[in-house]
């Protein structure tokens, strides 16, 4: 009668694979992802399509079997040209930087040719024929109430430290009027020369963003078979990005190129080493910057066919600071304990926190799900570049991923989990 194999040879085994993991593949694939290409890989983009196909090849170089699935995703806002802006006060113009000054808010209203129009206040005086600002505290909704006839609205909104604005595919659908973003300190300035009323102040902008239904496309690659009763293991990571805007290139390399390559990697090397009858699949997703749709028309999928794999999605792995954030779902607690296991054994800090991404969406399917992910500085913007991904925090991820895997096929995991303790 053969026992099962004891821990130091299970362990030695597993650390044979961890070494195998590659910095140098993983930042090729963030580079590749990040490329003029792709250009950003918004969903139903001619650069996200392209990365599609170049994904499922590469899925198919590791011994994956791969099917694409498409489902449809509607009103994809899209802004198709600069908005040129510019700030006149009397002789003076201040022309705006398209993602750092001011940016075409979600709930605008589609204006091709730029308007020029005097400047007033939301709620203060004729608004007819004005571009508003609109105070501090005062919402969108109620700011509506105050633009009967007005050329378009002017709201307050921080950038990040790199000093752009964040771009977002989800939110508010396009309200009557057009809509800018303005960066903080400028709206402040623009509200205080309006009040002053020492200069003629006029804003000359378009709002050219339209909104288009599109077609999503996920990739399902199958490495093993599952025997039934067994464990099957789903790795997830969605390649969509927010796309690039004219002239205003947003590479989407930490979020979520990294995440792609670190669940790429994974699977590379538990492909031929797991024990027979433990299922490997690698969903990679579209339209999460949509509102994670890939993830949910997934999620349909594999309950409607009766799957319930353990799924663990990565969204970002970037930047480790002082540790990665793991959030559960669905029937994770062995999971959970599995991955706090991995964590001790491969040296990665890990602490409970919101991953608001794909793994919510197949939790909510009753399925077991964790997502990790590891900081993501300057993400949705210009500043998510190739150079910024840390290779290292690449690695500790794919080697986290891994060890949970092999433990939770070959070694028995306490119940417990202590993921956000002090150790």
């Amino acid at each position: 009668m053969t026992g099962a194999p004891a821990a130091s040879t299970t362990l030695a085994g597993l650390d044979v694979l961890l070494d195998q993991t590659s910095g140098e593949r993983l930042a090729a694939t963030v580079t590749m992802l990040a490329g003029t290409t792709f250009t950003g890989r918004r969903v139903g983009s001619p650069g996200g399509t392209a990365a599609g196909t170049w994904l499922a090849d590469l899925l198919a170089t590791t011994g994956a079997t791969v099917a694409r699935d498409t489902f449809t995703v509607g009103r994809v806002p899209q802004v198709y040209a600069p908005p040129a802006v510019s700030w006149q006060r009397g002789h003076q113009v201040v022309r705006l930087e398209f993602g750092r000054d001011v940016a075409v808010h979600l709930a605008s209203a589609d204006r091709a040719h730029a308007l020029r129009a005097p400047l007033g206040a939301a709620g203060y005086g004729d608004p007819a024929g004005r571009w508003l600002l609109v105070p501090p505290g005062m919402g969108l909704f109620d700011a509506y109430g105050h633009a009967d006839g007005a050329a378009g609205l002017l709201l307050a909104r921080g950038v990040d430290a790199d000093g752009w604005h964040y771009t977002m595919l989800a939110g508010p659908d396009p309200g009557p009027v057009p809509v800018l973003s303005i960066e903080t300190g400028l709206h402040q300035r623009m509200t205080d020369a309006v009040r002053r009323a020492d200069h003629d102040t006029t804003l000359t902008a378009a709002t050219p963003i339209r909104r288009s239904k599109v077609t999503g496309t996920n990739l399902y690659a199958r490495y093993r078979t599952v025997a039934a009763g067994g464990l099957d293991l789903l790795l997830t990571a969605h390649y969509d990005g927010v796309g690039d805007h004219p002239g205003l290139r947003q590479p989407a390399a930490a979020d979520n190129g990294s995440g792609v390559a670190v669940v790429c990697e994974a699977a590379r090397l538990l492909a031929g080493t797991l024990p027979d009858g433990i299922g490997l699949q690698v969903a990679l997703l579209d339209a999460e910057e949509t509102g994670a749709l890939g993830s949910a028309h997934h999620a349909r999928r594999l309950t409607d066919g009766g799957e319930r794999p353990a799924v663990i999605n990565v969204d970002g792995a970037g930047h480790l600071n002082t540790a990665a954030a793991v959030e559960a779902g669905g029937p994770a607690h062995r999971l959970l304990a599995v991955l706090d296991r991995a964590a001790r054994h491969t040296g990665l800090p890990l602490v409970a926190g919101p991953v608001a991404s794909d793994n919510r969406r197949y939790a909510a399917a009753g399925l077991a799900a964790v997502g990790i992910g590891a900081g993501m500085a300057g993400y949705h913007s210009p500043a998510d570049t190739p150079d910024r991904v840390q290779t290292a925090t690449m690695v500790a991820l794919c080697r986290l991923i891994v060890a949970t895997a092999w433990l939770a096929a070959v070694a028995k995991a306490s119940l417990s989990s202590l993921i956000g303790d002090r150790r």
